[in-house]
């Protein structure tokens, strides 16, 4: 398990490296409305990128340091092939680095 956990940990910064190489990495926090939204994703309030680095990110980074139980799934990767495309090459590292973060959740 430990070894997952690692391997879950350089996987969430692979994820925040591919947002870096988007230039979609912001310095400045979305307001706490936007951050408060009940909506999936917060699909009413945040871009999906913002999702990932202001909701996702902190969320698995605080459950691998309190010791939780991980989630036994995980599907990114599909909803972030909705919305930038399944093919779009343009964020072709982000989708793989999703998809590897939702294998090892997978494989536990």
């Amino acid at each position: 398990m430990a070894a997952s956990v690692a391997l879950i940990a350089d996987q969430l910064l692979l994820i925040e490296r591919a947002l870096r190489v988007q230039g979609w990495w912001e310095a400045q926090a979305p307001s706490a409305e936007a951050l408060s939204s009940r909506e999936p994703f917060c699909v009413d309030t945040l871009a999906f990128e913002q999702w990932l680095q202001w909701i996702f990110l902190p969320k698995m980074k605080s459950i691998l340091e309190s010791g939780a139980d991980l989630p036994a799934v995980s599907g990114i990767q599909p909803m972030a092939e909705q919305v930038y495309g399944a093919g779009n090459r343009d964020v072709a590292e982000l989708l793989e680095v999703l998809g590897e973060f939702d294998r090892l959740i997978t494989a536990g």
